[in-house]
């Protein structure tokens, strides 16, 4: 049996060369209106993320794929989040006036325009993308009216040996989504009503899915009367059994929908932030379950870190693979602190675990 397990997970990695990155994303909207925009991050090895603070007024440029500069722009707006690799490219991340942007892993399917004279000026790589919503936007419907205002061009990232296959997730403080996706060289845009978001194939595609699961429910299948007979669930959760569990976009999609849909709304944003952590739970890869093996390499992905956004208190939350504590920076304590300048803070710490053995109540 064992044998026939690493076999099989050994096939599974053959099955897909390049490794697909298992980002979930969702959005929890609170019983006081307060709006969570929560995900989790998965790559095959550590992106060294740090919490990158952007100042109003900060003059940002974009790359070209030979290194030239394409678009200039001042931000608007004061933004923080994670980013990856060292770059000054936000990952996941708010801005001051409560717009959320999460850049996901989008393989196979994103496609980008060769950088040229007539769009060079409006040029930027992928993932500067997510930087030029926050520094500009306040709002789901002023990104759908500018979306598309800049070219998208494919600058390789050395860490990667490509561009980033990225598609985007866009929410803001009233509780409206959208999902941009560089699709056939040009942005696409569609409305996400769901506020769910994972990785390949197309937007479009996971919602159409959705239809196979419509049996699903978290209500418990009553008793069924067969042949003079009662039979009864074994347990608890059978509305939802047949819910995909494994790690596939696909799969997680689903999943995602249930879990958010499902769950009773909280009262207000912190409930729903540590809410929405207890859901992205059911996401996280412990390290070795999935794998990847490319040129004769082992690439083990794993959930690098998970955060939450309150888009009404401008609150940034987070916890690691390697701390599990969850913490937490705030937008204008951490703007303040800046002095206009772009700060980072670092996200990687080693889990605290506390000896309780002589905690007596009293």
């Amino acid at each position: 049996m064992l044998r026939s397990l690493r076999f099989g997970v050994l096939a599974a990695a053959l099955g897909f060369a390049s490794a697909a990155q298992a980002c979930t994303g969702i959005r929890l909207i609170a019983k006081d209106g307060s709006v969570v925009a929560a995900r989790t991050l998965e790559y095959g090895f550590d992106l060294h993320s740090d919490v990158l603070v952007v100042p109003a007024g900060t003059v940002l440029t974009g790359t070209l794929p030979n290194g030239g500069k394409g678009i200039r722009y001042q931000t608007k707006y004061g933004f923080l989040g994670a980013n990856a690799n060292g770059l000054t490219a936000i990952v996941d991340g708010i801005n001051d006036q409560g717009l959320y942007v999460g850049a996901f892993y989008f393989p196979g399917y994103a496609s980008y325009p060769e950088a040229t004279k007539n769009n060079a000026a409006r040029a930027m790589a992928p993932h500067e993308y997510a930087n030029w919503l926050l520094g500009n936007f306040a709002n789901v419907e002023q990104v759908r009216a500018n979306f598309n205002n800049v070219a998208l061009v494919p600058v390789v990232i050395d860490a990667i040996g490509q561009p980033a296959p990225l598609h985007f997730v866009v929410h803001d403080r009233s509780g409206k989504s959208l999902v941009i996706e560089p699709l056939n060289k040009t942005l696409k845009i569609y409305d996400d009503p769901l506020g769910v978001i994972t990785n390949s194939p197309t937007f479009d595609w996971h919602m159409t899915n959705l239809r196979n699961y419509l049996n699903l429910t978290a209500t418990n299948v009553p008793p069924l009367g067969l042949g003079g007979i009662t039979l009864a669930q074994l347990g608890h959760g059978s509305g939802l059994h047949g819910l995909p569990g494994d790690f596939t976009p696909p799969s997680r999609f689903v999943r995602a929908v249930v879990f958010t849909q499902s769950a009773l709304p909280s009262a207000t944003a912190t409930q729903a932030v540590l809410r929405a952590f207890h859901i992205l739970n059911n996401f996280d890869i412990p390290y070795g379950a999935v794998r990847d093996v490319e040129n004769g390499h082992m690439h083990i992905e794993s959930t690098v870190w998970t955060s939450a956004s309150d888009l009404k208190n401008l609150r940034w939350y987070f916890k690691t693979y390697n701390d599990q504590s969850i913490r937490r920076v705030d937008l204008a304590t951490a703007l303040a602190a800046a002095h206009g300048r772009i700060r980072l803070i670092k996200m990687d710490s080693a889990q605290p675990i506390d000896d309780v053995s002589t905690h007596f109540e009293r």
